[in-house]
């Protein structure tokens, strides 16, 4: 007798089957109706969207960087000019795009809300639109985007976006864009801690855990400071911005964390907590003995759901630089993590020898580049042709060093 193995869509039901397939069917059909009738709005103050805005933030793929407090950390800090894009269908929100402007040479640029400090930027977007936002005409989408954005800015420029996240893509992919010269690096946190290290070659990283210890206890020994007090918390930021400060000077490089804005934002972040999630948790390497008291490595993490992001890290070279304290660190935060609800630490974007050292995973960004006038189309030209030649330099490490060379010599 032969057998036919039929396909999933073409497996016969049996009534509960049938009617599920036929609520789902319903669901894909009103949601492409939908998405048919599309409107965009344009809005310069967040407090009229908060409660859309944090009924969509709830979606644990939308990343932190999107979510209400941390832009209102932002906003408070920089004051920009929002222009956040509000979609709509049938007067059910569809997405909203935090978006402010900002000039530079002559050129509005619209941009995410706090896009110089964010490592992954996903927009915050309704279930019913990712589920039939590719029935969307691209063209008519980034149409709808120019029009809304008309006279406020010169190009729409949002960048490092996953195209997919997590299993799920990114309905910002239908938009015109360019490949981030910089990667994510992430490491999955697996049932403990013993198979979460299996991913990275356990055998010589706990090795060298066992070598950074015993220099550690040579001069002391440590505590390891996880979270803690406001207080302790923000006076751990103003030594990171003390240490990366002097980092900073000694490359020749511009220091990013040196405005009082940004000092100002990262500040606002620690105090944002929700729950088990946080906008900003300090953490640090103390030593103890004849060093007691002394900072020799901090972090800087947020934390939605299950999904960390190591925002930032910094350490003193002048203290036990043989035991390589940040990475100690690293050892430290994502041990202490194990069995409390994350999946996944992300060590955010740049190539660094340490995070690939660490993380099996690496996630390409892309950037919207979206031109909204002449000035636009010149600027968003610019920002491809630079983006293209930094991500070609970057491909190859002698091409790179160099790079780093020269910018440290001329200070930019």
């Amino acid at each position: 007798m032969r057998t036919q193995k039929l396909d999933a869509d073409q497996q016969p039901l049996d009534d509960a089957g049938k009617a599920d397939a036929g609520i789902s069917r319903l669901r894909s059909l009103s949601a492409k109706l939908a998405i048919a009738e599309l409107d965009v709005s344009v809005h310069d103050a967040m407090e009229p969207l908060e409660r859309d805005w944090r009924t969509l933030e709830k979606d644990h793929l939308t990343s932190l960087h999107q979510g209400y407090e941390w832009g209102r950390s932002w906003v408070r800090a920089y004051k920009r000019p929002l222009a956040i894009l509000k979609g709509s269908t049938h007067g059910k929100v569809a997405f909203i795009l935090p978006v402010e402007i900002d000039s530079s040479h002559g050129v509005r640029i619209a941009r995410f809300i706090g896009a110089d400090h964010s490592n992954i930027n996903t927009g915050l977007f309704s279930e019913h639109f990712v589920e039939a936002f590719e029935d969307l005409d691209p063209q008519r989408f980034a149409e709808i985007l120019k029009q809304a954005l008309q006279g406020k800015a010169d190009l729409l420029l949002l960048q490092n976006i996953p195209l997919e996240w997590r299993g799920r893509r990114n309905p910002l992919g239908l938009l015109p864009m360019v490949q981030n010269q910089n990667h994510a690096y992430q490491l999955p946190l697996l049932d403990n801690f013993e198979a979460t290290l299996k991913q990275v070659n356990a055998k010589s990283r706990r090795k060298k855990f066992r070598v950074q210890s015993k220099r550690l206890e040579a001069v002391g020994g440590f505590d390891y400071v996880d979270g803690g007090a406001a207080g302790e918390q923000h006076a751990l930021l103003d030594l990171f911005f003390k240490q990366k400060a002097e980092r900073f000077r000694t490359l020749g490089l511009p220091d990013v964390f040196a405005d009082a804005e940004t000092k100002a934002f990262l500040h606002g972040l620690i105090d944002i907590r929700d729950g088990g999630d946080y906008g900003l948790e300090m953490h640090a390497l103390r030593l103890k003995g004849e060093l007691a008291g002394k900072i020799a490595a901090v972090s800087g993490i947020s934390r939605k759901g299950d999904h960390i992001i190591c925002q930032f890290g910094a350490i003193d070279e002048s203290l036990v630089p043989d035991s390589s304290p940040g990475e100690f660190l690293y050892w430290q935060m994502i041990s202490g993590l194990q069995g409390k609800g994350v999946s996944l630490f992300d060590f955010g974007l740049g190539d660094q020898t340490y995070k690939r050292s660490w993380a099996p995973v690496e996630t390409s960004h892309h950037d919207v580049v979206l031109p909204l006038s002449l000035k636009g189309s010149i600027a968003g030209a610019a920002h491809r042709a630079i983006t293209r030649s930094k991500a070609f330099i970057k491909a190859r490490p002698g091409f790179y060093r160099a790079a780093q060379r020269v910018r440290a010599r001329i200070g930019i």
